[in-house]
Formats: structure tokens, C-alpha cells, sequence
């Protein structure tokens, strides 16, 4: 399997040195090559409107701190840093479950985010990435000093999550949140067994030790449809962000439940989290609440 890191520095560069009006065409080669991870969403995709709608930095604006936020990125080669995070964390992965589907490539966008979004940057500690759809990650930061910490976990929790869903079924219309609070706990497990605790989401991170955030996430782990999902997981200001229903939790929480669910399983069977990459969602909900979650 082969990881190709796009070089966007090199087009970023290119794009916010042009003058404004020429640069969402600039910009389109580079966000066409991963527009693949749009392939489930009905009707045709603008890649453009999707960059700034997933937070990317604005093509229709000058904004003296885009060059120098790129060059910070450069500086702390994340490039490279996120290709050799990627390559170890297969290698690990497959060790550990050998015989799993693996794409023949994976296509990874590390794109520069939006610093006025107040979403972005507060909630979001200035990162959001996805890497759901298989054989693409897409990663968007502000590059903060914590950010440029973090940036191999980032990359390795959207991994995880690109080599469940090639071997296991999410299917919109029967999928739970339980699903997709025990896919962020695995995820995070994973990166904690390579980085330690700079393996836990940013976006989790305040809301760890949050017992009563935990509590009410697990009463909503059976929910369905996927318009829900927005709050039990990243919270409720991320919902209201993009048209859902609040639901009385902080920013992350689904996170938290997801780590707490996924530690007391891995205490109770032995497992590593690599060796429990396809884990059952309830029987991982079913052995953590077995041992008192």
C-alpha cells in the first residue's frame, strides 16, 4: 500500500501568491486529487465550497498571516512528519491484524485552516480531519504550537478509522452512535499506543475526566441517523454549526465515552488496540459496561 502526501506547500504557495480573483481556480488541482472522499455525498461536489466549508483557509480574501502560518507548517516539516507517522503506524497496524483489506492507496491532503473561524480554532483547538472515507484522509490545521505537536497523532487517528471502515460495513442507514463513539475511542487507543497521550483527539481532551458528559453520551450510544451523530459525538456546538439538534453535551464528549469505553475493554479481554482494530461496537459497549462503565 502506498501513502501519497500531496505536496500542498508547494500549490498553497502557489495559490496565496496569485492575486485573489485567480485563486479558487488555482486552488482546484490540488483539492480534485482528493475529491474522492466526496464519492458517497448525492450530487455533484464543489471541492472549493467543501474547502471552505471544512474550514480551509479563504480563497476570496487577502489574509496577511496565510504565508507565514504555511511557512511555520514547512519549518516544522509536517509533511514529511505525517508519511513517516502514516508508514509506522501500518507497519504496527499490520503486525497486529496481518490479514486485514487494505486500499492500494491512500491519498492524504494536509490543507492550511481558517484562523476566523471561531469554531475552528476554539472548539476545534484549530484542527478537524477526516479520514472516514477509504483511501483518503484529509487533514486541516491552523499550525499552532499544540497542532505541530500533535500532528502525527492526528493523522494516525484518521488512519485508524480509514482501516476499520475498509474491512467493516458503515451503513447509513442502520448505524448507531455507539458506532461511532466506540470508532473515536479505538482510534484514539491506537494513537495512545504510539504517541501516549498526545494520542488523545484535541477535540476530547477537556472533557476526559467530564463523568457526567460520559454518562449522558452512553444514554444515546443506540441512536440512529446520522443527522444525530454531529452532537452525541463532537457536541453541541458543533451541531448547531451544521443545522442539528443540541443535545446538552460539551464539545467532544462522544470522544471521552469513546476512550473510556474502549480502555475498560481492552483491560477486560487483553487486547492491544491494534489487535482490536475491528472490534464489535456492542461487544466493546457490552464488556465495558460489564466492568462498570
Amino acid at each position: 500500500m502506498t501513502f501519497t502526501v500531496l505536496d500542498s506547500h508547494t500549490a498553497m504557495r502557489r495559490v496565496l501568491t496569485a492575486p485573489v480573483e485567480e485563486r479558487a481556480t488555482l486552488v482546484r488541482p490540488l483539492l480534485d486529487r482528493a475529491a474522492g472522499m466526496y464519492r458517497y455525498f448525492p450530487g455533484e461536489v464543489d471541492v472549493v465550497e467543501m474547502h471552505h466549508l471544512g474550514n480551509g483557509f479563504r480563497l476570496d480574501r487577502e489574509d496577511h498571516r496565510y504565508l507565514p502560518a504555511l511557512d511555520r507548517m514547512a519549518g516544522a516539516d509536517v509533511w514529511t512528519r505525517i508519511g513517516s507517522a502514516l508508514d509506522d503506524a501500518l507497519a504496527v497496524q499490520l503486525a497486529a491484524t496481518p490479514g486485514i483489506t487494505v486500499p492500494d492507496e491512500i491519498v492524504v491532503l494536509l490543507v492550511l485552516g481558517n484562523p476566523d473561524d471561531k469554531l475552528f480554532m476554539d472548539a476545534g483547538r484549530g484542527m478537524s480531519a477526516n479520514g472516514s472515507v477509504t483511501g483518503y484522509l484529509w487533514v486541516n490545521v491552523w499550525p499552532t504550537d499544540e497542532v505541530l505537536t500533535q500532528i502525527e497523532a492526528i493523522a494516525v487517528h484518521e488512519l485508524h478509522h480509514n482501516l476499520r471502515y475498509a474491512n467493516r460495513v458503515w451503513d447509513p442507514a442502520t448505524v448507531t452512535v455507539g458506532e461511532h463513539v466506540v470508532s473515536e475511542g479505538l482510534a484514539d487507543a491506537f494513537t495512545r499506543q504510539l504517541y501516549g497521550d498526545l494520542g488523545y483527539a484535541l477535540v476530547g481532551r477537556a472533557v476526559l475526566d467530564d463523568d457526567a458528559a460520559v454518562a449522558k453520551v452512553l444514554t444515546g450510544l443506540d441512536v440512529t441517523g446520522m443527522e444525530h451523530f454531529t452532537a452525541w459525538v463532537l457536541g453541541d456546538a458543533h451541531a448547531t454549526r451544521f443545522g442539528g439538534a443540541p443535545v446538552g453535551l460539551p464539545t467532544g464528549a462522544g470522544y471521552a465515552a469513546g476512550n473510556r469505553l474502549v480502555d475498560a475493554y481492552l483491560a477486560a479481554t487483553g487486547q492491544t488496540p491494534a489487535d482490536a482494530l475491528l472490534a464489535d461496537r456492542e461487544d466493546v459497549i457490552a464488556t465495558a459496561r460489564a466492568a462498570g462503565v
